[in-house]
Order: C-alpha cells, then structure tokens, then sequence
C-alpha cells in the first residue's frame, strides 16, 4: 500500500480534475440558467457569452464571483463570528459542512437584466475603508464576512450623487497620486458605474413587463414616428399620442447611451463586431425601421418568463431564439459553449491548488526523507503542469493569439514555463528540488496573476489587444521567447533561494546537494539567456515592422536588454572563475530583482510605448519582492560560522546524516 498511495492521489485530483469538464446541465423543468450564459454578447471589442460577462463584472463589482443568497449563521442570519458562535456551537455535526446557498454568476445577471428591484437588494459591493464608510452613513450597515463588509445597492442609492460629486475630484488626480480613501472611493465608483449600466441593459428600470411593452411600443412605430415629424415640422399632431410615443422612446434612448453589452446581433451573417448594438440602439433604429428586431422581443420574453416565475416560457423563449441564431451566429454560439465550460474548468486555479498540495508534500519529503513524499509531490506537480498547460491552450484557442497578450497572460506563461522546466530538473535529478521549485513558482506567479485581474477595469482577462500588439508572427515569436526567457531566470533565481535558505538555516546543504544545485542554475542561467536574447532580437524586428525602428530606448527595451546583459554576467564570471557556488547563488538572486524589474516596474512607469499603467499596489509588491531578494543576497554573504551547513562542517555535527557542506566564499 505505502508503494501504491502515491498513484492512488494523483488518480483522486486526475479525477477531480476530469470531472471539471464533464458539461453540466440544469433540471429539465428549471430555468436553464447554464444555457442562456452560453449566448453571445459583444463587450469591449470581444464576443463573449453572458457567463463570462456577469464573472468579469462581479470581479469588477465585489471582487469575486460569489452572491450568496443567506449568511452564514444560524437561520441564514447575517452578522460577526463572535455574534454566530453561540448558534453554530449547538449545530449538528453534518451542518458544520453546509455551505449558504449562491447565485450563479449567469444567473445574478439575469436578475440584474430582469428582476433589478430583487437584485438591489444583494450584498455585492464591497467597502472596507473606514473614511469613506463614515462619508457615506455606512458604519453600522452591510454584510460581515470574512473581515469585508459587503453592502447592497439600496444601502449605496441615497449617496450616489455625492459620490458622482467625489469621483470627478478625484478622477483628476493621477492615480498613483490618490491616497487610499481616493482609490477606495473610485473602485467603488467604478463598480456601481458597472452596475448601473447593466441593469439599464435589457429593459427600462421601471417597465414590469418588457415584453407587453414593446409589443404595445411596435404598434405605435408608424403613428408615433409620423406625430414626432409633424411636430418638428410645425404641423398638427396628435399630442396625447406623442407624449405616450416619448414616454417610451426617451428611456429607450437612455438605455443606448447607458447598456454595458451588446446584446443583439446584426441579422445577417458574416457580421462584423461594429454591427452588434445594444437593446436601446436596436430600439431607436426600430422607430426608423418601423419594427423592433426580432432578437431584442427574444430578450424581453426571456427576462419576462423569468421575472415572473415561469420555467416552460422561459426554456421555450431561449430555445427558439437559439435556434434563430443557428446559421447566422454559428462561430460565436460554439465559442460562447467553449467559453462557458473554459469558466466552468477553471484550469488555473484548480492547478494552483494542485501546486499547494505538491509544495507540502515536496518540502515534507526532505524533512524526513520519504521517497514516497517526493514521488507524491512529482506526480502532482506534472498534473499541474498538465492541467496548466490546458489552460493556456484553451486560453489560446479562445483569443486566437499567443499565450502572452497581456501582464495577466504573462504571468500564466512565466508560471507555466517554470513549472515545465522544474519538472524536467526533477525528472533528471529526483530529489525534491525540481518538485519544489516548480510547485512553488507555479503557485506564486498565479497569485499573482489572480491580483492583476482583479486590477482591471473590466475584468475580463481576455481583452481585446491594442491595434499595434494584433500584428504579426513576430511578435507571437518576441512575446513567447522572452518570457520563457522571464521564467527561465526566475527559476534559477528561486533555486539560489533554495541554496542559501537551506545552507543558513539548515544541516540539509550537504555538499551533493550543493554541487547539484549549482548546476541546475548554471544550466537554467544558459538557457534563459539563449531566450532572452532571441526574444530581445525579435522583439526589435517587430519593432522595427510596427513603429519604423528596430531600437529606441524605450524602457521595457532596455529592461530586456538588461536581462540579456545580468544573465551573460553571470555566465562570464562563473567561466572565468571569478566566483564559485555561492557566487553563482548571490548572482542568480539578484538576477529575481532584474527580471521582475523588466516584467513589471517598466510598465509603472508611465512612459515608452510599453507602459500599460501605473499599478501602486503592484509597486508596493514589487518593492518588497526586491528587499527580501536583497536580505537573501545578504545571507549568502554572510561568513561560513552563520551557515548551519558549514557549521556542521566546522565542528562535525550531525552523525550519521549526510556529509555537510563548507559553503565557499563568493
């Protein structure tokens, strides 16, 4: 058994992982929420189904996609873990692990489009900056969980124009210049600014039942549109019949400058993206056309249907406007099903979790030496890989570009190329480093990819690119290149971690361990050269193609450039001898510094073709990332009576174990 159960856990999260996949169906006589997610819209230049659009704009709104439909008290009450103690203390065993119930992000967003009364009554803006909660009477209101307080849009309705006020002050101010309260209060800004926008749609706020309404609007076109032109002619007209054509029309037209997405599609096929229009441009052309298109009656009878309780109509109504689109919107009905199940897999964070359980069971193997821990954490680390991997493919084959379009995809692919090449150290060493190195990479990068898409405006992490980035073969060669170039020399920069942190703190750097390590970075410094420099080459072809010159200075130039030059450094002296192992560890480390200064600082500066935004918390990040690889660079300085491994070796500790280490000076 103790030989098998490392198959037996990779077979447990393989399964996981498969089931994931398996599409997922609602009861027949339901509202098939699932379905209607997989319907096309187009949002900021991309067509995506309306799954993904309420996932990106709860991110956008609350941070996460989760709406909960109760707390988690006793009775579905609200309120602090010290309020609920008493209630839970006196649950049964099997309720400890009931979880309250939630809205599916497809699901919130009907109710947004349909039932928007119902929907401003749930906790899904999230306020947690004591100023700004004492600007809006906010204190004692909201939703506690987790530490957040988490506030509805009824709570947020009576302080909307002074946060309109507020958010043009501040919108005026640069925004690594906004103090906490400033960026506080522009999230929140823009978060109701998306909120407000979705809710205006599909239908008027006030309509009860949209589709009656624009059945009864259709048959006025004729007489209404003739009374609007005799009005404006100066000619008689029918005054009561003109002021009921406006009271329809004029909400109409707020709705075309206010809807989020573009929800009907042009009638004919091989459409392009500037003939999608939202429910209030289709209506206004409809005055001019005679008639509202077929699509946005679709639409009403669907949030009808489901505003009032009635399964059978609503299935019905989503079936046959499918079925209208079959032929016409056959690409984009495909990719919204794609889509929607790519949401549903989740690749990124079911391998980030994969990486977690890898890590322990990796960093458990060297504390008590088990072969089976390591075989364990290997077998997981290359699910994760797998899985990973999936993810950037589906991620490719959905956006139709290479893996790396933006800060977000870039951090996927640098997690990505240095979880495949840790597996391949750990597959030629077999001692834990590999496993370590890669599960720990790949977890870190993703954390890091989770946050920057929390800093988008939109939320959607698969945004159209900007016009000079959707070229050519060379920049799919530049982007892949360098950023295997990115991860090649953070892998070598973590692995010097290893080094030091298991030379000064522990009795584990033996001296095979040490000469094993030195080469992992020796050769992972080659190889991230070779790339960096290709992709620094290419780049400047690109370059040269899009902006007529193959150099020019531009920050995230030289930031690659300096890669190209620190990792060539490091190869020189180690050659010339000019340093031994340690050398080489303190060099790798403060290649981290470089590295992560070219991926990220250059494009906070603000300045150079390159800059895609000033992020201050990424600043902040990114400044202590660069202190701890400093302290790091500072212990493999430090004398060989400080390390642990070389005290071991000074004074003959440590018995039977391995042979230690005396760590040689740089």
């Amino acid at each position: 058994m103790k030989k098998h159960w490392p198959w037996l856990l990779f077979a447990v999260f393989a399964l996981e992982v498969a089931f994931s996949l398996k599409p997922r169906a609602d009861k027949p006589d339901d509202f098939q929420i699932r379905e209607w997610g997989k319907l096309p819209a187009l949002v900021n230049g991309r067509v995506q189904p309306f799954d993904s659009i309420a996932r990106n704009s709860l991110l956008v709104i609350r941070g996460n996609t989760d709406v909960p439909l109760e707390g988690n008290g006793a009775n579905g009450k609200w309120g602090k873990w010290e309020e609920l103690e008493a209630p839970l203390a006196e649950r049964k065993w099997y309720q400890f692990s009931q979880h309250p119930k939630k809205l599916k992000p497809a699901e919130w967003l009907l109710e947004v489009f349909s039932s928007a009364e119902r929907a401003d009554t749930r906790p899904i803006f999230l306020i947690h900056h004591p100023e700004l909660l004492g600007e809006l009477k906010l204190q004692a209101k909201g939703v506690e969980k987790s530490g957040l307080r988490y506030y509805t849009f009824n709570e947020l309705k009576p302080s909307l124009s002074l946060m309109e006020k507020e958010s043009k002050t501040v919108g005026a101010i640069k925004p690594e210049l906004r103090t906490p309260y400033q960026r506080s209060l522009m999230a929140l800004h823009t978060g109701l600014t998306t909120y407000l926008r979705l809710k205006n749609s599909l239908k008027p706020e006030r309509a009860a039942d949209f589709a009656a309404e624009l059945a009864q609007f259709e048959k006025m076109i004729p007489a209404g549109f003739k009374a609007i032109r005799a009005q404006q002619a100066g000619q008689e007209f029918d005054k009561e019949l003109f002021e009921k054509f406006l009271g329809y029309a004029e909400p109409y037209a707020m709705m075309a400058q206010m809807a989020y997405p573009l929800i009907v599609p042009p009638v004919q096929p091989f459409q392009k993206k500037s003939d999608w229009a939202n429910v209030g441009q289709a209506l206004m052309e409809g005055i001019r056309s005679g008639e509202v298109p077929a699509s946005v009656h679709a639409h009403a009878a669907m949030a009808a249907a489901y505003a009032q309780g009635k399964p059978a109509e609503f299935n019905r109504a989503l079936t046959d406007y499918r079925a209208s689109l079959a032929g016409k919107l056959d690409t984009e009905l495909n990719k919204g099903r794609q889509e929607h199940l790519f949401n549903q897999f989740l690749p990124f964070y079911r391998s980030m979790m994969i990486y977690v359980v890898a890590l322990i069971l990796a960093c458990a193997s060297w504390l008590n030496w088990s072969e089976n821990l390591n075989r364990a954490a290997f077998r997981l680390v290359a699910l994760g890989a797998v899985v990973h991997t999936a993810g950037l493919v589906f991620r490719m084959f959905l956006e139709g570009r290479p893996p790396v379009t933006n800060l977000y995809s870039s951090a996927i692919f640098v997690g990505w190329g240095a979880v495949v090449l840790g597996v391949v150290l750990e597959r030629i060493f077999r001692n834990g480093i590999g496993s370590v190195t890669a599960s720990a990479v790949g977890f870190i990068t993703l954390i890091i990819a989770h946050h920057l898409a929390l800093t988008s405006s939109t939320g959607d992490t698969m945004e159209m690119m900007r016009a000079v980035l959707d070229t050519n073969f060379w920049l799919a060669t530049h982007v892949t290149s360098i950023t295997i170039g990115y991860a090649s020399t953070f892998l070598a920069g973590f692995l010097a971690m290893i080094y030091v942190l298991r030379g000064v703190f522990t009795r584990t750097l033996d001296e095979a361990t040490a000469k094993v390590l030195s080469r992992m970075v020796y050769g992972i410094v080659c190889f991230a050269t070779l790339f960096s420099f290709v992709g620094t080459i290419l780049g400047g072809i690109w370059a040269d193609q899009s902006w007529g010159r193959f150099w020019g200075w531009d920050p995230k130039e030289n930031g690659a450039l300096l890669i190209v030059v620190w990792n060539a450094i490091i190869l020189h002296v180690r050659w010339g001898g000019m340093v031994r192992e340690r050398g080489l560890m303190n060099l790798a480390l403060f290649g981290n510094i470089v590295t992560a200064w070219s991926w990220f600082g250059t494009n906070m500066l603000g300045v150079g073709l390159h800059s895609y935004g000033f992020m201050d918390a990424a600043f902040k990040w990114l400044m202590i990332f660069n202190a701890s690889q400093l302290v790091l660079i500072g212990l493999g300085c430090l004398p060989d009576r400080f390390w642990k491994s070389g005290k071991t070796a000074a004074t003959g500790e440590g018995g039977s174990g391995p042979t230690p280490l005396k760590p040689q000076a740089a």
